[in-house]
């Protein structure tokens, strides 16, 4: 697990309510405009909240230089010494931060009006709980809104039931703010996680620690600009990475299913295959088929094979 210092406060400074911690690479300036308008528009200063921006070395874009374009002095600029990664350079906003309550907010995410008031709210009613979310709206590369992540109903009372993180993530990053003393207590986001670190995370801090979900949705999670994941579902990476996952959360939580679990990462595997068939990539669908092939119970690939050949005899008769 990775290590996070103690917070670094000068000699007569106060420390701040918030770190809102922007890690970003190569990002394109009207999504990080955007992202930053959002927070500058609810600054309560510079003594209740810090704000920067941490670049993992971006080749293409001059941040520092794009960052006071946007935002002249107020937004902290640093970049780290070599490209660290999606897990280290969340790592490094987390080790930046210096305020009580951390928000990673990605370069293309944004949050709504009245998301830092809502969350300072439910953190003084509740000092119990290390993790605060709120649900998003699901938008798309123009910001249309395409969806809404749903509730999370056992945890909008607080609590420490991780269960809903156990088969998917219910929330993305932008509508959630974490406690920086549960970080330097229990570590960082795992370097050996890419597709699943945020799972991880949230389920290792509301078992730990106590989250509190609040209803209203005020954030938005660009799901246009996850190349990453792309290329992750493409090589079969992000399935691997659910399955280290699994590992992971069979031997932490004792009520959590390993064989449901492995039977859903199958299920997208030859879902993948054949969507990516369908699309005509099929580097990609030969990838996760044989991911299938390989990992899937014999009860799942027997009713896989029946199911193919139901669907031949209709398609015949058809």
């Amino acid at each position: 697990m990775t290590q996070i210092p103690e917070a670094r406060i000068e000699n007569g400074s106060q420390r701040p309510f918030w770190s809102v911690m922007i890690p970003t690479y190569n990002p394109r300036r009207d999504y990080l405009e955007q992202a930053l308008s959002s927070v500058l528009s609810q600054d309560p200063g510079q003594d209740r909240m810090q704000i920067e921006v941490v670049d993992d070395c971006s080749p293409e874009v001059d941040v520092a230089g794009l960052v006071r374009s946007i935002a002249g002095d107020r937004v902290a600029t640093s970049m780290n010494a070599a490209n660290l990664g999606l897990a280290g350079n969340w790592n490094a906003c987390i080790s930046r931060a210096h305020g009580t309550w951390v928000h990673i907010l990605h370069q293309d995410d944004f949050i709504l009006p009245e998301f830092y008031r809502r969350v300072e709210q439910v953190a003084a009613s509740h000092p119990e709980v290390g993790l605060i979310a709120t649900r998003s709206f699901l938008v798309d590369k123009d910001g249309v809104i395409s969806g809404i992540t749903s509730r999370v109903r056992e945890l909008e009372g607080g609590g420490r039931d991780a269960s809903a993180f156990y088969y998917n993530t219910p929330f993305p990053c932008p509508g959630v703010v974490v406690r920086r003393s549960f970080y330097q207590e229990h570590g960082g986001f795992r370097p050996d996680l890419t597709y699943a670190l945020d799972c991880e995370m949230w389920a290792r801090v509301i078992s730990l620690s106590g989250g509190i979900v609040i209803p209203d949705i005020l954030a938005s999670y660009r799901t246009s600009m996850v190349h990453e994941s792309k290329r992750l579902v493409r090589n079969t990476g992000a399935l691997q990475d659910l399955t280290r996952l699994r590992a992971i959360f069979a031997a932490r939580y004792q009520d959590f299913d390993a064989e449901k679990m492995r039977r859903n990462i199958c299920g997208m595997a030859i879902m993948y295959a054949e969507l990516f068939k369908r699309a005509g990539d099929l580097e990609a669908a030969s990838n996760n088929l044989r991911f299938w092939e390989t990992n899937a119970p014999v009860k799942q690939r027997l009713r896989h094979f029946l199911g193919s050949v139901v669907r031949r005899a209709v398609r015949i008769e058809q």
